[in-house]
């Protein structure tokens, strides 16, 4: 089962802009995703899709695969589709271009699990254990509901579920809450599907592209990571990026 990581990389951005050329530590935010990604050892190719010559110049001079995507892609699984043609795997994953952080070893255990399913699921995604009450209701850190298998139940910017009759400080202390880890990998098929999905209100309302998956009835396998992961969404992210990047390998 053949498997290649892609890496969206759009240069707009609405909360911090350009964020994928932010310099840490003297390289792009890109770059440091881009070779996290070169150490995952289960994956044969590492792939980059930009709506931005500037940054396909830049992925060039490092030596990597590029792809030109149409700018009016409105999330990183649609510039993926748009390039399927040009991917020759049956796994293929998605890695955000704003977790410069990400250890490999999360995708090698991503992809271990495709290889290990008698039957694979539509989408592997993993979560980790959320511990903090800043995390826990901060609508940039995704929440995610499972069945009892693991299987997705829900995603939601919002913190779920709600516990009622229970003072908000003493959520963690009585109930698991799960953070889902931005990145996907999935069959190449479900990908070949995608554009005959319905339109998801789901997806619209709360901008997370995997709900347009699971209203459409797709199954979404998760697994349980302690890995470090810290998305750069804001400027306080990107100033902490800056100090622990020499500190993770």
């Amino acid at each position: 089962m053949k498997s290649i990581i892609v890496i969206p990389a759009r240069l707009g951005s609405t909360r911090l802009p350009n964020k994928v050329l932010a310099d840490i530590g003297g390289r792009p935010m890109l770059w440091h995703v881009y070779q996290r990604c070169l150490k995952v050892t289960k994956a044969t190719a590492v792939h980059i899709a930009t709506d931005s010559e500037n940054i396909a110049n830049l992925v060039r001079s490092w030596g990597g695969t590029v792809w030109l995507t149409d700018p009016q892609c409105s999330c990183g699984t649609e510039r993926i589709v748009s390039i399927l043609d040009k991917l020759d795997a049956e796994i293929i994953v998605n890695v955000q271009g704003d977790q410069p952080l990400l250890a490999p070893e999360i995708i090698d255990q991503l992809i271990e699990r495709f290889e290990s399913s008698l039957l694979p699921p539509d989408l592997i995604t993993p979560v980790c254990r959320i511990s903090s009450q800043e995390s826990l209701f901060n609508p940039n850190v995704v929440k995610v509901t499972r069945q009892h298998d693991n299987y997705a139940l829900y995603f939601s910017r919002h913190s779920i579920p709600y516990i009622r009759d229970l003072d908000l400080k003493n959520w963690l202390t009585t109930f698991s809450f799960w953070e889902h880890v931005g990145v996907y990998g999935y069959r190449r098929q479900v990908l070949e599907e995608y554009h005959s999905f319905p339109i998801s209100p789901l997806e619209q309302a709360e901008k997370l592209e995997q709900l347009r998956f699971l209203q459409a009835g797709k199954s979404i396998l998760t697994f349980e990571t302690t890995s470090p992961l810290l998305s750069v969404d804001t400027a306080e992210d990107l100033e902490k990026v800056r100090r622990m990047v020499n500190f993770i390998k």
